[in-house]
């Protein structure tokens, strides 16, 4: 099986884990809609590998019980594939309740038994998978993020250019739609958004305001690349919530893969949790679907393309800190900023972003510079990296 021509690198390296004879059981967790069940169904059938696909994605209530009956049906798969075993997919496995408990003993009877069986859980809800994993199958398992797609992804499976990538998003499921604006800003809001707040932010935690979390949303989306406190955001809100709430909300959003809220780089980490947050989309088809823009409508203004171009260099950035690749923060000191701070082991890069050419002197920068030696600075946009050249690179390339 040839590994080279997978799109997305997870593809590769799960691709190589199937080819070992030991077992394993693989967690992989993302944002809907970013291809986890591609990814898997399509290395499991180029597999030479028997193989059992089951989803708790239905109406129909699922049980430890049925987790049981479909671990079994792979089992007797198992015991007919040999030395290589078999594997077992099972597709939004934390929708189902107290899975983690049984998937927990069902495993470790395997490993009395020396049943060669492999297991690959879904899961769309990864601040929910991750409690299950922390509460349960601690050292049993090995955990793969999958974040959004990258823009070289995009425009290896679809042939898109950058301003493609900018307005449109990444969202592969709705790239065949770009040529009909209205379609895809449906599909994006009905088959997107609704569902990820609905079915997935829901189920994350408890949530007393749940038109709250949606305007929060909404407004993130708006504001994506900019910095607001937590009062004018209630502010705009027109809320009578709190500060608190406003943060978990923002956190049980980021979980889910639409938005987080960057923290201020500072020396002490109290200091950094107690900033205004600077909002950030990881998807700029969130922005764009909601905006009521069409795309030559937004190229044509300039200050609503620049504010795109730096969102989608944020969720550039944002989707590899999610992957655990960096941390990611912006910095601000009175009317100094830096767009993004990156911290990756023992390594701190600065990164501007500007658009188009200007000549303006970055102040921000030589602040940060004069305050926190960072390892690097970069300029992404204007006379510095091109943007597409940014977006093409992975972000270790530039931060590690």
């Amino acid at each position: 099986m040839s590994k080279t021509d997978f799109i997305r690198p997870q593809a590769a390296e799960l691709a190589r884990r199937l080819e070992e004879p030991r077992r394993f059981l693989q967690v992989i967790t993302g944002a809907r809609q970013v291809g986890k069940t591609t990814l898997v169904t399509q290395v499991s059938e180029r597999a030479a590998l028997p193989s059992r696909f089951v989803s708790a994605d239905e109406p129909t209530l699922r049980g430890s019980q049925w987790i049981e009956q479909q671990w079994q049906a792979a089992r007797l798969l198992a015991g007919e594939g040999g030395e290589q075993g078999a594997l077992l997919i099972v597709d939004e496995m934390q929708k189902v309740p107290h899975w983690s408990e049984t998937a927990k003993r069902l495993w470790d009877e395997d490993t009395r038994a020396r049943c060669p069986l492999k297991v690959v859980l879904l899961g769309s809800a990864p601040l929910l998978v991750q409690r299950g994993l922390t509460e349960s199958l601690a050292g049993r398992f090995e955990l793969l993020h999958l974040p959004h797609w990258s823009f070289g992804e995009m425009q290896e499976a679809f042939g898109w250019d950058l301003e493609q990538y900018l307005f449109y998003g990444a969202y592969p499921g709705a790239a065949p739609l770009a040529g009909q604006p209205q379609r895809w800003r449906r599909y994006i809001r009905d088959s997107l958004i609704e569902p990820t707040i609905a079915r997935d932010v829901l189920l994350l935690s408890r949530v007393d305001k749940p038109a709250l979390l949606r305007r929060l949303f909404e407004l993130g989306c708006t504001y994506s690349g900019q910095i607001l406190s937590y009062t004018k955001m209630l502010g705009q809100l027109q809320d009578a919530g709190n500060t608190t709430t406003l943060a978990h909300y923002l956190d049980l959003l980021a979980a889910a893969g639409m938005l987080v809220g960057l923290q201020k780089y500072a020396g002490g980490a109290a200091r950094r949790r107690g900033s205004s947050p600077k909002l950030q989309v990881l998807n700029t088809a969130l922005v764009t679907a909601q905006s009521g823009l069409t795309f030559d409508d937004t190229r044509a203004d300039r200050a609503t393309w620049g504010r795109l171009v730096e969102s989608a260099v944020g969720a550039h950035l944002a989707n590899a800190a999610a992957a655990g690749d960096c941390e990611l923060f912006y910095w601000r000191d009175r009317n100094r900023e830096v767009d993004f701070v990156t911290r990756a082991g023992g390594s701190l890069t600065a990164i501007e972003v500007k658009s188009g050419r200007s000549p303006d002197v970055l102040p921000g920068m030589a602040a940060f510079d004069s305050a926190f030696r960072p390892t690097r600075k970069l300029l992404v946009g204007g006379d510095g990296i091109a943007v597409e050249e940014f977006l093409s690179k992975p972000v270790t390339h530039w931060v590690a």
